[in-house]
């Protein structure tokens, strides 16, 4: 055989070889699945409760009109700062001061009256005392005593009535005097006019069961804000009064501000005044105390914050993502059970671990029981958690080509 022959056999041998060896490999390859890796360890764990709300005062005033009339003197403007007792505003009281002069004056009839009665009534005792003298001297009949008694005892009851009509006439003096002064606004608080939606000129009315009054202004002290939260409902048992939140103003970027929780809502918040139905999302009002409110801060302002609900220092954890919902596995009576895991790796291949978890952080979850420190375990990518199985075969890919990865799902 020519050596030119030789070489081409040898080619062709090795080409074929070469072949066959790589489709080994590649069928080998298909059998192993590409995932990342993590490993249970020990790290300090904070749950928190997200939140968005706005920002309001502590305490704040809303006043509306005591009584009906025009705004003839508005002595403020939205954004001064009061003092308690400072002059606001002031309603016109013609027709109310009229009337408190009406009723004074009434008062004072009837203390003239009270007066001529009781001098009637002295006068009537003395007819009496002189009646029965002649009585007991046989001079006037018993009739004659009688009419003098009945004339002095009426006296006397006119003076109690007009006594009673007086204190009638005061407390009506008192009631058109306390209505006068109700057209004079005064500060109740000490704070800012966080708003002023009348004008001069306008006309305030009262409030009826129905209707609502006319608002005049808000007076807010800001010496104390609060953060107001709307917390969903499933996160609501989490939170408690006491616990420590950081808070964040949108008016005030790339800084946040300490809080504390202050109150957490029993009864979810009304959506246009009616508690929110099935279909619609359940949220909670929770007040968080900020602590050091930044200088200028208003009512109203947009915030969010971060309620710390529990700390764990240096628990047994692992990456959220690594955890696995699964249905258990065997035949169950009713609705099927559902089962938490991880999938530790052992030699190249995987083995699902069942796990009690507990307190959940930003990006791990605590293990009261099940998984051991240092084990390594997959983390994903979310698709490979899905499929694999126990005693599939698993290699290690790299981090940054992980587009996948997310929380634990059903397998």
């Amino acid at each position: 055989m020519r050596r030119r022959t030789k070489i081409i056999i040898g080619i062709v041998v090795l080409v074929v070889a070469g072949g066959l060896t790589a489709g080994f490999v590649s069928q080998r390859g298909k059998d192993v699945t590409p995932v990342t890796f993590g490993k249970v360890q020990r790290q300090d764990l904070t749950s928190k409760v997200s939140a968005n709300g706005r920002i309001d005062a502590k305490r704040k005033v809303d006043l509306s009109a005591n009584v009906m009339g025009q705004v003839v003197n508005l002595a403020v403007r939205e954004g001064d700062v009061v003092k308690k007792d400072d002059f606001l505003l002031q309603i016109d009281q013609k027709q109310l001061a009229a009337t408190a002069r009406s009723a004074d004056a009434a008062l004072q009839a009837v203390f003239s009256d009270r007066d001529a009665s009781k001098a009637m009534a002295i006068a009537a005792d003395q007819d009496y005392q002189r009646a029965l003298k002649n009585f007991d001297q046989k001079i006037i009949p018993r009739a004659d005593l009688d009419r003098a008694q009945s004339a002095r005892d009426s006296a006397r009851a006119n003076v109690m009535a007009l006594e009673q009509r007086i204190s009638q006439a005061r407390e009506n003096l008192n009631a058109a005097r306390d209505t006068l002064s109700k057209t004079t606004m005064r500060a109740p608080i000490a704070g800012i006019v966080t708003a002023l939606p009348v004008e001069e000129g306008e006309v305030a009315v009262i409030g009826t069961m129905n209707n609502a009054g006319t608002v005049l202004m808000t007076i807010a002290d800001m010496s104390v804000v609060e953060a107001v939260m709307e917390v969903d409902e499933t996160d609501i048992p989490s939170v408690k009064v006491g616990q420590r939140a950081t808070v964040t103003i949108d008016a005030y970027p790339n800084k946040t501000f300490p809080g504390l929780v202050t109150e957490v809502a029993s009864s979810p918040i009304k959506v246009n005044g009616v508690a929110p139905g099935t279909t619609q999302a359940v949220n909670f009002e929770v007040k968080i105390q900020v602590e050091n409110p930044p200088p200028g801060v208003h009512p109203g302002f947009s915030a969010s914050a971060d309620i710390i609900t529990g700390t764990r220092p240096k628990a047994l954890a692992i990456p959220i993502q690594a955890l696995v919902v699964r249905e258990k596995p065997g035949k169950t009576v009713g609705k099927p059970q559902d089962e938490e895991g991880v999938f530790v790796v052992q030699s190249g291949a995987v083995k699902f671990e069942t796990v009690k978890t507990g307190l959940s952080g930003d990006s791990a979850i605590e293990l009261v029981s099940g998984g051991k420190e240092g084990q390594q375990i997959v983390t994903g990518p979310f698709r490979a958690l899905r499929e694999i199985k126990d005693g599939t075969k698993v290699k290690e890919m790299p981090q940054e080509k992980d587009g996948a990865a997310g929380a634990g799902g059903k397998s």
